[in-house]
């Protein structure tokens, strides 16, 4: 499709896109109620749901996924949810595995390209919980791994409608080398941070598979993926694991109707990662690239952010064309 022009205006002080994207990771807030639901996947292991409802019983759902080292709470995953609850479309958080509070069962957790858990999680909410009508959007890692699964693979759910992909890593090793630049040391360090903390539980309950000293050995994001998500979830090294699983090479595939929004200032993402010529090349594929926004700073009225309205008013078009 053409590309789409963005009407995004944020407020003069957000335009600067390092602030837009820590007032948005720290500061802002989002009230809500959440239920969590915990669900067994096929290899034995658990998924922690976070659902909130709309006031009428509906029968449209949305499917959301976090970045990396996020969770159900974050606000931009409880900020779409109150948005949609309030127009009538229930809202499911997905914590990807190891990231609800509580470390998974296997020494493989989640990544970038892992899809087999969202498919568990689609398949779930329309045989078990009756959904008619499905959305999916994702942030970051999150919105990767959505344009993977959506372009991966023929049988999709007729269920599934629409999809939404904000602030996506659509070539990861470009994004990687982004994020090991001078201007992200901050953001690289606490993603780094976390990623360490939660690998030194992993490591007392797997010593046989990860040993200290290898975990002693990371000092950068790269070298996380090189000891870790590589190995874990079996690839050779990073470099193999960033090629097969960017969602780059998924996207002439997708069939649902898709919106991409990458902020041309976000400066977690590589040139590669703004696919023009794919969205150009795919009738079902429409890529917004505001001037501002950061990542997943996209700061707007009423504390409901531009991408989330997008999102709505996204899904309500498509489904007005397709009917």
């Amino acid at each position: 499709m053409p590309i789409l022009e963005s009407t995004y205006k944020p407020p003069f002080y957000f335009k600067n896109g390092f602030i837009a994207t820590v007032y948005s990771g720290l500061v802002r807030r989002v009230s809500i109620t959440q239920e969590r639901e915990r669900i067994t996947l096929s290899d034995g292991d658990f998924l922690d749901l976070d659902w909130s409802f709309s006031e009428e019983k509906s029968n449209k759902l949305v499917i959301l996924l976090h970045g990396l080292e996020g969770h159900g709470q974050r606000p931009y995953m409880t900020g779409t949810s109150k948005h949609f609850n309030n127009n009538n479309v229930d809202a499911v958080c997905i914590n990807f595995r190891g990231c609800s509070g509580e470390n998974n069962l296997n020494y493989y957790s989640y990544h970038s390209g892992a899809t087999e858990d969202l498919e568990a999680v689609v398949q779930y909410a329309i045989s078990k919980k009756g959904y008619s009508e499905i959305y999916l959007k994702g942030i970051s890692l999150g919105a990767n791994v959505i344009l993977k699964y959506l372009g991966e693979q023929d049988n999709i759910p007729d269920e599934v409608k629409a999809s939404i992909a904000v602030s996506v890593p659509c070539d990861l090793y470009g994004s990687c080398k982004e994020l090991h630049k001078i201007k992200n040391k901050p953001f690289h360090d606490r993603f780094l941070k976390d990623l360490i903390k939660h690998l030194k539980q992993k490591q007392e309950l797997f010593p046989e598979q990860l040993r200290f000293e290898d975990i002693n050995k990371i000092k950068t994001l790269l070298d996380f993926d090189n000891v870790y998500t590589s190995k874990a979830h079996g690839f050779k090294d990073a470099l193999d694991y960033y090629t097969k699983s960017s969602c780059l090479q998924f996207l002439p595939h997708i069939k649902t109707p898709t919106l991409i929004i990458n902020a041309l200032n976000d400066s977690f993402l590589s040139p590669e990662c703004y696919p023009i010529r794919e969205a150009k090349n795919n009738s079902n594929l429409y890529l917004e690239m505001p001037q501002y926004g950061g990542h997943a700073g996209f700061i707007d009225k009423g504390n409901i952010y531009y991408n989330e309205k997008r999102a709505l008013d996204f899904i309500k078009t498509m489904l007005k064309e397709s009917h």
